[in-house]
């Protein structure tokens, strides 16, 4: 099946399905996980590298259906061409009429346009994903491709709504969250857009893991990763919400504010404070290598039935450590990222623990935990790509310095190694 002429079909099928085909293959080409097979990765990247633009009649049926027969009236000017396209949209540049902006004058805008049927298209196109992986025979039983393509099926669904996006971009660019941190930006949302049209403010910047990285400094390069680590760990243990998309052209670097913008919200999940409170408590047990305490914990979460056995066991627990060295006690700060880096010696480390658990593995990873490892995933690789050394102790103590845990039967603090500043090395 996996012959290249094969491939390139596939390839091409999957890239005019957009949506949900393209939406997977990002999802999973965006792991450094090295679970998949090399054949299927090849498929999944180049997929993720051949995005389609909509012919300008489609566009002009989506803006008029959405925005009214006179839409054109609320632009100065509208580039008909897009400057970039995604797994359901693709975006343009225009400029917002002085009687439409929110700023009561001309204003750049970038206007994102949804594909037609996208909504409607999911179900079909992950089933057909779901037969071409299944009869290419080379993806792992311990992948769980039905809880995977469920997951993926609610979070296309959720990024297909503009109006959700709008509301995130909204919540985020608030001071509660990070409207008030000059260390980032979140450009405003124009009050017209609509569920399959969104309009927002255009931002200046460079993809921060783009060719722009040979032109920083070491300085530069650090900076960067921590804000991307520290955002990280805000969303879940502050704000509990978090933009999932590790994807490196959704934050823009600035040489000139020095800003990040962050640009992408349609991947926006909230967690419950009950599951984060667990999750933050499985975390500082592996922190302080507590192997009952993270045992516990991942029972509770469902990573684990009660069933496995001690090779599974063992390896669990043993990934669960290795991921949580950047916020140990122990580990020297600022921890390096990068070739050569104590990080590249722990993801080699964490490779080695996937076969025995791909094999051994008795049920799927929590729900939540999809978006979230996306995320923390894709921050460790933007700041392995960046070379950088982050002090992610002081990041880890930030966030969780005051944590109030909602359970009444719970200790009131978490352990030592996990809040004490004075043991960070």
């Amino acid at each position: 099946m996996l012959t290249e002429g094969n491939i390139k079909r596939l390839v091409s099928k999957l890239t005019q399905m957009r949506g949900a085909a393209l939406k997977l293959g990002q999802f999973m080409s965006i792991q450094d996980s090295h679970v998949l097979p090399l054949e299927i990765e090849d498929i999944f990247r180049r997929v993720q590298d051949s995005a389609h633009y909509m012919p300008d009649w489609q566009m002009e049926e989506v803006l008029r259906s959405s925005l009214g027969p006179s839409w054109s009236d609320h632009f100065e000017s509208f580039d008909r061409l897009p400057f970039a396209a995604a797994s359901i949209g693709q975006v343009h540049s225009a400029i917002l009429a002085a009687s439409s902006s929110p700023t009561g004058q001309p204003a750049r805008v970038a206007v994102k346009i949804q594909f037609p049927n996208i909504v409607n298209s999911i179900e079909s196109d992950l089933g057909y994903v779901k037969l071409l992986l299944t009869a290419s025979k080379l993806l792992p039983r311990g992948l769980f491709l039905d809880r995977t393509i469920q997951v993926m099926k609610e979070e296309l669904r959720d990024e297909c709504n503009y109006e959700r996006e709008a509301y995130f971009l909204c919540r985020f660019s608030s001071p509660e969250f990070i409207g008030a941190d000059p260390r980032f930006k979140v450009p405003w949302v124009w009050e017209g857009s609509t569920d399959r049209v969104l309009v927002m403010e255009h931002v200046e910047g460079v993809s921060v893991g783009g060719s722009m990285i040979d032109r920083l400094n070491q300085s530069e390069c650090n900076d960067i990763a921590t804000r991307v680590v520290d955002l990280c760990l805000r969303e879940l243990f502050v704000f509990r919400v978090m933009q999932t998309d590790p994807n490196w052209s959704n934050f823009l670097w600035n040489g000139q504010t020095r800003q990040i913008a962050l640009v992408d919200f349609g991947a926006t999940r909230e967690y419950t404070k009950e599951f984060i409170d667990s999750w933050l408590r499985l975390l500082s047990a592996a922190a302080a290598e507590d192997r009952d305490a993270c045992i516990e914990w991942s029972l509770k979460l469902g990573y684990l039935t009660g069933e496995e056995n001690e090779i599974m066991l063992n390896a669990h627990v043993k990934s669960m450590f290795l991921l949580a060295t950047p916020f140990k006690s122990a580990t020297s700060q600022p921890f390096a990222f990068g070739p050569g880096s104590r990080w590249a010696a722990i993801t080699a480390e964490i490779r080695a623990q996937i076969p025995v658990m791909l094999r051994y593995r008795l049920t799927p990873p929590p729900r939540e935990t999809y978006s979230l490892n996306r995320k923390l995933s894709g921050a460790f690789l933007l700041a392995s790509r960046l070379n950088a050394s982050v002090d992610c102790k002081a990041l880890w103590d930030s966030a969780v310095k005051g944590y109030q845990f909602g359970d009444s039967n719970a200790p009131a603090a978490l352990p030592q190694q996990a809040t004490s500043d004075a043991n960070t090395t």
